[in-house]
């Protein structure tokens, strides 16, 4: 059963229910409620406070007051530059060998995943004649495909230069950089 009330109804069963709380609310409007400068509102200070900080108290309408917690700030995290350190401190020159080996074999692992990654787009993409599709019945869509293909191929070719680049300047000739790997343009 669906019962339809009015707007007056609510209105009206509202103020009843304001009236049945208004002995209990006057307990709460005995205190006096300040507004303080820096737009602060406060119920737990006295008149004189109010008068040394003020603050003026407001008076009509009754006005909640929700006090927040406090703000936690977290300590500022510490940088540790290499402004900082004493000019002798010096990284070793084992653990410095350790680390240029280390970041060569991670940039040649790099590298020859993205030779790899452009070979298998090279093969797809066929000289800009790649095999359609069962989904691409529109031969947008199949256009569309060969441009992304055009595209992924130039940012692969981008990130191998740019791989090679970085082991060059480590020195010395790279493991997957050999010529006849996947040079060449689209």
């Amino acid at each position: 059963m669906i019962v339809r009330v009015g707007f007056r109804a609510v209105m009206m069963a509202a103020v009843a229910v304001l009236a049945c709380g208004a002995g209990t609310g006057a307990l709460a409007q005995d205190a006096v409620v300040y507004k303080c400068p820096g737009n602060l509102y406060t119920g737990t200070i006295t008149p004189k406070e109010a008068g040394d900080r003020g603050c003026k108290a407001l008076e009509g309408g009754s006005v909640t007051v929700i006090q927040s917690p406090p703000v936690r700030r977290a300590p500022a995290p510490k940088v540790d530059s290499g402004a900082s350190r004493p000019a002798d401190s010096r990284v070793d020159a084992a653990d410095q060998r350790a680390r240029d080996t280390d970041k060569r074999r991670i940039l040649e692992n790099e590298l020859r995943r993205e030779e790899e990654r452009l070979a298998g787009l090279k093969l797809e993409y066929n000289n800009g004649q790649p095999e359609r599709r069962g989904d691409e019945k529109n031969y947008q869509k199949y256009l569309d495909r060969t441009a992304e293909l055009k595209s992924g191929i130039e940012r692969s070719e981008s990130d191998v230069a740019a791989l090679r680049r970085e082991l060059d300047k480590l020195g010395g000739a790279s493991a997957g950089s050999n010529p006849g790997s996947t040079g060449g343009g689209v």
